[in-house]
């Protein structure tokens, strides 16, 4: 029985073999953009377009790092997107688990017609908005400050998106632990509190891995919204290795190594949380 078991195990090995080798090859593939930043952020200037290119530097310039640091302010370019971009997935899986219960379990008129209109906002895209959006942020006084980087999103489409995931997690928890709930005398507040959002930890860690990485990685509002430079955040400061006599590539390249971290810590200890969640949200209608 044992030999018949480790045959099956054999055959169904070698009938995925073609699945894995595909998958290794785009996981290489993918990975490549990421070694090649790496490596340049440890080169010489002098060596970063030689041919034919040399993956490992040589000699390593750990120098490339201190002088990003020395050259601006970038711990403050830094400080700026990691307080922006906390806020900002705080708010959106507050407020977006709020909407999405709503929507999921408390029926009201018209409810599916409002959820339709918000999912229909998410196809408007940013740049159509931005001239009005700037305007009305000029009129209230929050041009040159970070409160539209923080409010804009939360309530704009990446917020929509955050009660579309959290709506569809909401809708694959049987209605049975809700009724118990209310059976016990629960109130709607305490049933997402104490039931709902304990459950919700997939759901919660996609939406925070999404939400940070939007965030983070945001160059069109702080463009448009910032003008002081100890304002800006770090994809603005990243497009100042550019200028017009060209591109430091070893700072620029150290420069995004630094700025790829925070993501790495994030998606680490979300990752399992992360791909549960991808799996479930999309379950029932």
């Amino acid at each position: 029985m044992r030999a018949n078991l480790s045959a099956k195990r054999l055959r169904g090995g070698a009938a995925n073999l073609p699945h894995y080798t595909v998958l290794m090859a785009v996981s290489v593939i993918m990975l490549i953009p990421f070694v090649w930043m790496l490596s340049t952020s440890l080169k010489e200037p002098a060596d970063i377009f030689v041919f034919p290119p040399r993956l490992l530097p040589s000699p390593i310039r750990w120098a490339n790092y201190s002088d990003v640091i020395t050259s601006m302010p970038f711990h403050l370019f830094y400080w700026n997107s990691v307080y922006i971009a906390a806020l900002v997935t705080a708010g959106t899986v507050f407020f977006a688990s709020l909407a999405g219960y709503a929507f999921a379990r408390i029926p009201f008129r018209g409810g599916n017609l409002v959820f339709l209109m918000l999912l229909s906002t998410m196809m408007i895209p940013n740049e159509v908005i931005a001239i009005p959006m700037f305007l009305f942020m000029r009129d209230i006084g929050w041009i040159n400050t970070h409160l539209p980087l923080i409010v804009l999103p939360i309530f704009g489409a990446g917020g929509v998106f955050g009660v579309f995931v959290m709506r569809q997690f909401f809708l694959s928890i049987p209605k049975e632990l809700e009724e118990a709930a209310m059976i016990d005398g629960c109130s709607r507040m305490r049933i997402y509190l104490t039931i709902m959002l304990p459950l919700a930890k997939p759901a919660i860690a996609t939406l925070v891995i999404f939400t940070f990485l939007t965030s983070w990685n945001d160059f069109f509002d702080p463009l448009i919204f910032i003008n002081d430079r100890e304002l800006m955040t770090l994809p603005l400061a990243l497009s100042m290795f550019t200028n017009e006599s060209g591109t430091s590539w070893h700072l620029l390249m150290s420069a995004s190594v630094m700025a790829t971290l925070p993501l790495l810590i994030v998606f680490f200890f979300a990752q399992k949380q992360f791909i549960e969640g991808v799996s479930m949200t999309g379950l029932k209608e």
